[in-house]
């Protein structure tokens, strides 16, 4: 298990980041998402300022190609020194398998293989937005369950879900098989565009093994304050 909130840094720019971060103490290691907004905006210097302050990061691009492309990226994506990357479950085992090779191949020698992890359905998506606009005819939680199955027989360490599928996602992979949950919201906090959401606690006893935490630190008051009370939740201390 993670035992830090994963922050989702969603800022449009390095200066929003830097703002953010004064916030914190300086002693305080944080695990860091960057996705697609901000590494499209800064590129990979943004990991490497990152992991320099000593941050551990989540690189959360979502891959999804034909397996050559994916796995050449996943080459370059080993350099940056993250601890986390991800494709989308829905490439295929084929482009999935190739994705580790490529991180595996990229790993500079003595350090340690980034965590590959795979998105299955997106907590933005609906089950009647996922038959209608996808065509996937089965109930969402039979498609995550699935995509679950091809993420561990191509070899990757786990999927991005909803804590809501973690649990059933263990029982046809394994116990260590990684279910990392966005989506989380601490009670009473407004959900936003995020339909399928559950707090920390629960997602811990349902089965997560880290949580993505965004707007609830990122647009609090005092974030250092709202993280805290985050992790404590997460990691059930009083």
């Amino acid at each position: 298990m993670i035992n830090r909130p994963i922050i989702a840094l969603d800022f449009p720019s390095r200066v929003e980041i830097e703002t953010f971060l004064s916030l914190f103490p300086t002693k305080e290691k944080l695990f860091l998402k960057v996705g697609m907004e901000i590494f499209y905006q800064e590129g990979p210097e943004i990991v490497r300022w990152l992991r320099s302050l000593g941050h551990d990061v989540f690189l959360d691009l979502k891959l999804h190609d034909i397996p050559n492309t994916v796995s050449r990226a996943m080459e370059r994506i080993a350099n940056l020194g993250v601890a986390i990357t991800n494709v989308h479950a829905a490439g295929g085992i084929e482009m999935m398998a190739a994705a580790k090779a490529g991180l595996v191949k990229g790993t500079p020698e003595g350090q340690t293989i980034p965590q590959l992890i795979a998105v299955t359905q997106l907590t933005s998506t609906s089950e009647e937005q996922m038959q209608h606009d996808q065509l996937i005819t089965v109930s969402l939680e039979e498609s995550v369950l699935n995509y679950a199955k091809c993420t561990q027989a191509a070899g990757l360490d786990g999927v991005v879900c909803s804590a809501l599928e973690a649990g059933k996602i263990h029982s046809v992979t394994s116990d260590t098989f990684m279910c990392l949950t966005p989506g989380i919201r601490p009670t009473g906090a407004a959900v936003g565009d995020q339909k399928r959401v559950v707090t920390p606690v629960l997602a811990k006893e349902i089965g997560s093994n880290a949580i993505v935490v965004g707007r609830p630190v990122t647009q609090a008051e005092n974030p250092y304050e709202a993280y805290q009370a985050i992790k404590n939740e997460w990691n059930g201390v009083k």
